[in-house]
């Protein structure tokens, strides 16, 4: 029986969710599985990937083909890494201490890497909202003094606008009409 990693669909359309699964190479996609080894979302920024690491290095290395997806995401959490390591073991290359030692190292240095990356998006995402904030308080101000210049031309107008009526009420003679029977 051909085993295979592979990542099985799941989520509403658009919004994918995958089960990282151990299958028989001829069961469909999403059919029958043997064991779920973990999931992976692709939908948050960075992608969240959670995993069975010591049952994902046992399938690797008792021979489960990964497609190109799953090597991909095996390989970035550090099972490959590890079945690496491990068969240097079975060679006599390595001891155990040098090989925990070894992937410690990697781990230490992914995870960095990793939080580089978290915290590198959300001095993005305060600096953009900085800046949105910076542009909206622009348009505010240009627009309360646009219309304080309205209010004062408005005033403007109206204080010309009296002045000549009261200019104009003195020089024409009051006339008083005869009332209405």
């Amino acid at each position: 029986m051909a085993t295979k990693i592979r990542l099985q669909r799941h989520g509403k359309k658009g919004n994918a969710f995958f089960h990282i699964v151990v299958a028989d190479g001829r069961a469909p996609r999403d059919g029958r599985y043997i064991e779920k080894l973990g999931t992976y979302n692709p939908v948050t920024n960075p992608a969240t990937i959670e995993l069975n690491f010591d049952r994902a290095v046992h399938w690797v290395s008792t021979g489960a083909t990964p497609t190109d997806t799953t090597k991909a995401l095996l390989s970035y959490k550090g099972v490959m890494m590890k079945e690496h390591l491990l068969r240097g073991v079975a060679k006599g290359a390595l001891t155990l201490d040098q090989v925990e030692v070894k992937f410690q190292d990697w781990l230490n240095a992914k995870e960095a890497k990793i939080s580089g990356k978290i915290n590198k998006l959300a001095a993005t995402k305060k600096s953009s909202l900085d800046e949105k904030l910076a542009n909206e308080k622009a348009v505010k101000d240009a627009r309360t003094k646009a219309i304080s210049d309205k209010a004062a031309e408005v005033a403007a107008a109206a204080v010309a606008a009296a002045t000549p009526a009261e200019e104009t009420s003195t020089e024409a003679p009051a006339t008083e009409e005869a009332p209405a029977e």
